[in-house]
């Protein structure tokens, strides 16, 4: 063989040696780009009622909100508060104009007096035989009279003021000064410190036969988002809104060291009273595919993904509960199930 042979025949051998070594290369790389697992985070199935809860917007107020008025009308002097103020028990908050108030007075204090002078004489004639009894009995009734008008009058003087009944904060004003105000009109709304917090929300008539006093209920406000808050419910309307057709329903605020104001609005969670049966429940995030009431979720088994088909209950707003399918206490995909297959492998991050 000649040397051009020889050359030719050892430059076959390398490129041969070459592509078998660059088709080895690509098939391991290909290999690890299959085998290389997806990351996910599971959450473990957890277990709920067997209804879907009774979700509405609720309202925050002070439990014993006082609608505070003057007893007579009249010009109002002045008002020392405004909304949002804190007050002390006793505290001057709002005063008519005592003119005519205290001219009442003087006028009921003058014809007293007169009446019991009128009621002496009367009494020392009729001891002379001049008068007879019965005239001596009018001027009694007449004194009895005026002295009831008299006592009328102080006691609306007295009411011509408003002072705090108890600590809290002035919650509306409704007045301003030198408006002329009604008899009984609301002038200033207090809410009380010492009675807590309700939280108010109205439901339909289907959602209140579920409803009973002393049922616990979640709140979200929007103040404290992702906070929770929990409530009892205290009061529970027998009778719907006339206006709205809806029914009243008033829960007790748990202590909390947040500090609440009237007028915070929120989500409120009430679950149906009495529910026996239970169901599994998972995030939504968990729930792929769905058509009606079949869906499809990612269980956990080991490093591997398998696909499972469910049978949906009902949605909440951040979870899906699950008539079949699933069982508590099972690990689902929450997070990356979009992008697996059934029999994939997964790395679950914590």
């Amino acid at each position: 063989m000649n040397r051009r042979a020889i050359r030719v025949a050892v430059q076959g051998t390398a490129l041969a040696l070459a592509g078998s070594l660059l088709l080895q290369g690509c098939d391991k790389q290909a290999a690890a780009t299959v085998a290389a697992p997806t990351p996910v985070r599971v959450v473990t199935v957890a277990e709920g009622p067997a209804q879907p809860p009774i979700e509405a917007s609720g309202v925050v107020a002070a439990r014993d909100e006082l609608r505070l008025s003057f007893k007579v009308g009249g010009l109002v002097q002045r008002v020392t508060v405004r909304e949002g103020d804190a007050v002390r028990k006793g505290q001057l908050l709002a005063q008519l104009d005592n003119t005519e108030v205290a001219a009442q007075v003087e006028q009921s204090r003058q014809v007293a007096d007169k009446a019991q002078r009128d009621l002496e004489r009367g009494a020392a004639l009729q001891a002379d035989q001049v008068i007879p009894l019965e005239q001596l009995q009018n001027l009694r009734t007449q004194a009895d009279i005026a002295g009831a008008q008299l006592r009328a009058a102080r006691f609306n003087q007295q009411y011509a003021a408003i002072s705090a009944p108890a600590d809290g904060v002035v919650l509306r004003r409704m007045i301003e000064e030198r408006e002329l105000a009604a008899p009984g009109q609301v002038v200033l709304v207090l809410g009380r410190n010492d009675s807590g917090y309700v939280v108010r929300f109205a439901v339909a008539d289907r959602s209140i036969v579920q409803v009973r006093s002393g049922d616990r209920i979640d709140l979200q406000l929007d103040a404290w988002a992702g906070e929770a808050f929990h409530a009892t419910v205290t009061q529970v309307a027998s009778a719907a809104d006339p206006a709205t057709g809806l029914f009243e329903v008033e829960a007790r605020l748990d202590p909390t060291a947040n500090k609440l104001v009237s007028g915070l609005v929120g989500r409120v969670r009430l679950w149906p009273h009495g529910e026996a049966a239970r169901l599994a429940y998972v995030p939504i995030g968990a729930v792929l595919e769905g058509n009606g009431k079949r869906a499809q979720v990612f269980v956990a088994d080991g490093d591997l993904a398998r696909r499972r088909e469910v049978e949906v209950a009902f949605i909440t707003a951040d979870s899906v509960a699950i008539r079949a399918g699933l069982a508590a206490g099972e690990k689902v995909i929450a997070t990356g199930a979009p992008y697996l297959e059934d029999g994939g492998r997964i790395a679950i991050v914590p």
